[in-house]
């Protein structure tokens, strides 16, 4: 049976207007991160496959620029340097790519974001726990049910979907939620300088 967009698309506004429920978690988790970039800490973030992609996009946004300029904020993926991630892969097997990278650069303070559609990833896990280890603030951004991921990150949004796509989207809607929090608070500490 084929889905028709109009089909799709009522999905994925299900989906966001569910997401509505979470609105105070979510501007929590924004004003987190704003708080410990403007204060000098680093945000890191992982993910798998498409959420990798969801996660490299935070970083970039935050490195780069979203909407306005800015100064750089200090966001590095650990899923982009694809020389650690077969290092890493090959000598400590690939459960272990993010919980080493975490182990060599995560400070206290910092802040790690993880992006999974299953929470079932043993990478995902293991890099919750030890940023757990490293005094690192940890945010998962779930679907399904979360999975075992569920409840091991101090802060955690669970999109309630069975569809990967539509759980992305939503983790996507967060992601620039959290770019507009801090640019709207990079601005207004411009106009304050002048």
């Amino acid at each position: 049976m084929t889905i028709s967009f109009s089909e799709q698309l009522e999905t994925s506004i299900t989906t966001f207007r569910n997401l509505q429920q979470q609105s105070a978690a979510i501007e929590q988790i924004a004003l987190l991160i704003r708080d410990a970039l403007f204060a000098g800490q680093s945000l890191f973030t992982c993910g798998n496959g498409g959420s990798a992609a969801d996660a490299l996009h935070l970083a970039e946004e935050l490195l780069g620029r979203y909407r306005g300029n800015r100064r750089a904020l200090p966001a590095i993926c650990l899923a982009a340097d694809s020389t650690a991630l077969t290092c890493i892969a090959n000598d400590f097997g690939y459960e272990n790519i993010f919980a080493r990278q975490i182990e060599g650069l995560a400070r206290p303070g910092d802040i790690l974001i993880c992006f999974s559609t299953s929470g079932r990833s043993p990478n995902i896990l293991a890099a919750l726990q030890a940023a757990r280890l490293r005094r690192t603030h940890t945010i998962a951004l779930l679907g399904k049910e979360g999975g075992p991921a569920k409840g091991l990150a101090d802060h955690e949004i669970i999109v309630a979907h069975s569809d990967s796509a539509r759980i992305q989207e939503a983790h996507m809607q967060i992601v620039h939620y959290i770019c507009e929090v801090i640019e709207q608070y990079s601005e207004a500490r411009s106009q304050e300088s002048e």
